[in-house]
């Protein structure tokens, strides 16, 4: 059920933001009850970057980011990772983030960051010479897939890293991979219904496997990739709740759930009683050949 929404309202770019560093280990997380987001298209875009970050940042680092790197981030979506990218890099660096719609970003936009609007299917590279190109949860929604990761590489200085983030609901398709219950079969009966409505959108769903081997066809070197599942934990609730309130109105009209079962959902949610996972993300990255 993840996806790149679209958002609702500008969000700061905070010039101060904190970095990530490397996140080797998930950090403890309290089993007491969580407050869920609302229902809006920028309440689940929160919900993803508080699930992912971490984990696209660990792979940043472990590509080498450092002070000075001029990085290019796809699609950016919101400025939850910009705002660590920008903090990492310096003064001397640059973060270009590119959007279709960059009504997220609030101006004053300061250096190192730039916002402009880029269509990645499309347009022409908004650069070359960047250090790491990085897209999540974008290139399966892409019509001309293979351009944008034409795009994308061409933009690489000799040398220079690609990562790439996408889902793959299909390698785990359960809200619930340990059923066994009444709460966890209506779990997974509603994240099926969620899948059939988010699939009539379009989108390559099986997008994430086979990443690596396009990275090698198109010439990178060094490509490895892994797979990240979250099973349960406050960031995969806030996401499955927003996600359900997002398409709530579409999963009763389609008859797959009652009004009242998603009430019941979303109240298990909110207590902190349901172990949902996320849909997992593969990660694949490579490395554009020196000259």
């Amino acid at each position: 059920m993840l996806g790149h929404p679209q958002p609702e309202q500008p969000g700061a770019v905070p010039p101060d933001a904190d970095p990530a560093g490397p996140s080797h280990a998930a950090a403890p997380r309290s089993s007491r009850p969580q407050p869920l987001p609302s229902a809006t298209p920028s309440s689940r875009r929160d919900a993803l970057a508080a699930l992912l970050d971490p984990t696209s940042m660990r792979h940043i680092d472990r590509l080498g980011l450092t002070t000075g790197w001029r990085c290019w981030e796809v699609e950016a979506g919101g400025d939850s990772l910009v705002g660590r990218l920008a903090k990492r890099v310096g003064p001397t660096g640059r973060i270009l983030a590119t959007d279709l719609d960059v009504s997220w970003a609030r101006s004053p936009v300061r250096p190192p960051l730039e916002v402009i609007r880029h269509d990645i299917g499309r347009d022409a590279p908004p650069g070359e010479g960047f250090d790491l190109v990085h897209v999540r949860l974008a290139l399966a929604h892409v019509p001309d897939r293979e351009q944008a990761l034409r795009t994308m590489i061409k933009a690489l200085r000799p040398g220079g890293r690609l990562l790439v983030e996408e889902v793959d609901p299909a390698l785990q398709p359960l809200r619930c991979p340990d059923e066994y219950g009444a709460a966890q079969q209506l779990a997974n009966r509603i994240g099926q219904a969620c899948t059939a409505v988010l699939a009539g959108r379009g989108g390559h769903r099986s997008e994430g496997r086979t990443l690596p081997r396009r990275l090698r066809e198109y010439g990178l070197v060094q490509v490895g990739a892994d797979l990240h599942v979250t099973l349960s934990g406050p960031e995969a609730a806030a996401l499955d709740a927003a996600t359900v309130g997002e398409l709530r109105d579409r999963l009763v009209g389609s008859g797959s759930v009652s009004d009242a079962e998603i009430e019941r959902h979303l109240e298990l949610l909110a207590a902190g009683s349901l172990d949902v996972a996320a849909p997992p993300v593969i990660s694949a990255w490579g490395r554009r050949p020196a000259r």
